[in-house]
């Protein structure tokens, strides 16, 4: 039986950040290379997609960029890596989807570089392309709830209604869903967009008021690898310790 085709064949890859909630592990090595589960974090990802059939990764780099981009080039399996430079200037998460659009399709997909989750049923990219329509969509969010999101210790980002529509949790309350780094993305969102650095939650604030934001619910586990003490428990689940 053939599989459906994913609504991208392009991923960009999160992965300029400073690391600093992972230090000291990230003041020797940019945070996309902390070994998790005998692997840096971004080959987690980059496995990942291959395993989707995802054919082009764009990464974008700041952060001790030559040690990232020298670990992509030796790296043999997997997408074609394209590099998206922010050397200059750290543009944040909004900022480097900006910056790195003439290299992205309409649409792709969108994920952190220290993102390690377990697929459902079917792989994730597939998820959100089955639950994926550009005329109702800016950006479709993969969320996780609380039962699945593992080392997570916060109070969740979203509510999403019957229709799938994204709202914000509220100051002071609990919101059922946490956002899981991972999303698929209409070029739509950019449009005048900032200059320089900002983040993503701008572009998602005005996609709410539009009712352009939605998100589906992740079936499988998502690991929180945000410090140094979330490695050896997602260690001890994956490897089965």
């Amino acid at each position: 039986m053939s599989r459906a085709p994913l609504a991208s064949d392009t991923a960009m890859i999160l992965a300029a950040g400073l690391g600093k909630r992972m230090r000291p592990l990230t003041a020797t090595q940019p945070k996309p290379l902390v070994r998790v589960a005998h692997k840096a974090l971004i080959d987690h990802a980059l496995d990942k997609l291959e395993a989707a059939g995802i054919a082009q990764a764009v990464v974008n780099v700041h952060y001790m960029a030559d040690a990232l981009e020298g670990h992509l080039e030796v790296r043999k399996a997997g997408p074609k890596t394209v590099i998206s430079d922010e050397r200059a200037q750290l543009l944040e998460t909004g900022g480097g989807m900006v910056h790195a659009a003439d290299t992205l399709p309409d649409p792709f997909f969108c994920l952190n570089s220290d993102n390690i989750w377990l697929d459902g049923p079917e792989n994730v990219f597939a998820d959100l392309s089955n639950g994926w329509d550009p005329e109702r969509m800016d950006a479709l969010l993969l969320m996780v709830p609380h039962a699945r999101a593992r080392n997570y210790r916060g109070e969740g980002d979203f509510h999403l209604d019957a229709e799938g529509r994204v709202s914000r949790r509220k100051p002071g309350r609990v919101a059922p869903f946490i956002y899981t780094g991972i999303q698929i993305v209409s070029k739509r969102l950019l449009r005048e967009a900032p200059e320089g650095p900002f983040s993503t939650n701008i572009l998602w604030s005005r996609a709410i008021e539009e009712g352009r934001l939605f998100g589906i619910s992740h079936q499988g586990e998502w690991f929180e690898v945000g410090e140094p003490g979330a490695i050896k428990p997602t260690e001890e689940y994956l490897l089965g310790a």
